[in-house]
């Protein structure tokens, strides 16, 4: 699958067969670090680490040049300077990679209301029935690449198939700058010699658990039978992995996006050993859950955490609770309950709580009673509160006065909304 730093790009000449296609993946290269670029052109050709300059920062994006010396996201600022000692770090800039990704994005829907953002700088396109306007699959994403590169200033690299599976794989082989079509009719010669690892949710347990099987390459899962395939990864995974490797994806594209979970995690700037601090910090997540899922109209029925430790050793843990809920306390009590079943064996670099498995607020009906209604009118209060004064004008008490230890850059913001023209897609 190449090894992400651009040396093994494989792209498409110029008036390639695109029978078959329909389907676009458009990713866009080095995001960050080539809006840095942009911004400020001496970087250019340069290899740039987008972090904070701190050795407990994570990196958020890296040039290619960067990637050469084998630095890659979230790994810590640290180790990438280890890897390239010449490289130059750069403060990441939010507010700036939106508004290009906001711009990007009307590029797409220009050219077809079907488009799925998969994050701030990357979608899918759906442009079957955009053929009379701007032409054949292939074209149209030709004409992607120089509008993109023309109106922002930087490079996108377009996988073109008849599947979203095969469309992402295409895109990630002709990084950066690339195109690569697939058609249809070449689809199993595309992905037989490709390695199991390039599966789209085939993650490195998976891997692992084919290749002790002798199952290295697509290949090879194509002639393995499909009891084997289940008994290595269990009978959903066997058969998702069976369809895939026969290049069989049924998913569309789709314009609505549906929050499967809600998040926030923090990391420290130094390794904290005090439970009491880890166990209020946990409360503090919690509350900045359950403020999202009040405003997205949402319920959690599964809280997690995530605790990892100053070796970098992650653990996480959830519970179902017995009703759903978006009540920060209740969601603090279950991340404190949860963070009281992991030993703490060293000292914590980082903490998260997430709310998983979402469903509409109200949507288990109106209860005799309501045991959580005093804090109910508490988080309401505090919604009001931050509405009308901003975020962080009122908190709670437990956290006044506090030493903030912790810092946190958003690695992976959400896509922006479209705009009210943009009706076609909804976020």
């Amino acid at each position: 699958m190449g090894r992400g730093d651009g040396s093994e790009r494989v792209v498409s000449l110029p008036g390639a067969d695109d029978a078959g296609t329909g389907i676009l993946h458009v990713d866009m290269d080095a995001f960050y670090a080539s809006v840095e670029v942009l911004d400020d052109p001496s970087l250019r050709g340069k290899p740039i680490v987008v972090g904070a300059p701190e050795g407990r920062s994570v990196v958020s994006s890296a040039s290619y040049e960067a990637r050469r010396f084998g630095v890659r996201s979230a790994m810590p600022v640290s180790q990438a300077l280890r890897l390239c000692p010449e490289a130059i770090v750069v403060l990441p800039h939010f507010e700036r990679y939106l508004e290009v990704s906001a711009h990007v994005m009307r590029i797409f829907r220009d050219v077809t209301p079907l488009v799925e953002p998969l994050s701030i700088d990357e979608a899918f396109l759906d442009v079957r029935g955009a053929r009379r306007l701007w032409g054949s699959p292939g074209e149209i994403a030709r004409g992607i690449r120089h509008r993109v590169q023309r109106e922002t200033g930087i490079t996108c690299s377009v996988g073109v198939a008849a599947t979203k599976h095969v469309a992402k794989m295409a895109s990630t082989i002709c990084k950066p700058d690339g195109m690569l079509i697939v058609p249809e009719a070449g689809t199993d010669a595309f992905l037989r010699p490709r390695p199991v690892r390039a599966l789209w949710g085939v993650g490195p347990k998976s891997a692992e658990a084919l290749e002790g099987r002798g199952i290295h390459t697509i290949g090879d899962v194509l002639d393995t039978p499909r009891d084997v395939l289940d008994r290595a990864l269990g009978s959903a995974m066997g058969e998702r992995v069976w369809h895939l490797a026969r290049g069989i994806d049924a998913r569309a594209v789709s314009t609505t996006h549906v929050e499967k979970s809600v998040g926030h995690e923090e990391t420290f700037h130094e390794d904290i050993a005090d439970p009491a601090y880890l166990r209020a910090e946990l409360l503090r997540l919690a509350d900045r859950v359950a403020t999202r899922l009040r405003a997205g109209g949402w319920e959690s029925s599964t809280i997690a955490i995530k605790v990892r430790f100053a070796d970098f050793t992650t653990v996480s843990r959830s519970q179902t609770l017995p009703e759903p809920t978006a009540v920060g306390q209740r969601i603090g009590d279950a991340a404190r309950e949860l963070f009281a079943s992991i030993a703490l064996r060293q000292s914590v670099r980082l903490v998260g709580v997430r709310a998983e498995k979402l469903r509409p607020a109200g949507g288990g009906g109106i209860a005799l009673w309501d045991d959580d209604a005093e804090w109910r009118r508490i988080d309401d209060a505090l919604d009001d509160a931050s509405a009308r004064f901003g975020k962080g004008a009122v908190t709670r008490a437990a956290f006044l006065g506090r030493k903030q230890r912790h810092d946190s850059l958003p690695s992976h913001p959400r896509p922006p909304k479209p705009g009210p023209g943009d009706e076609s897609a909804v976020n």
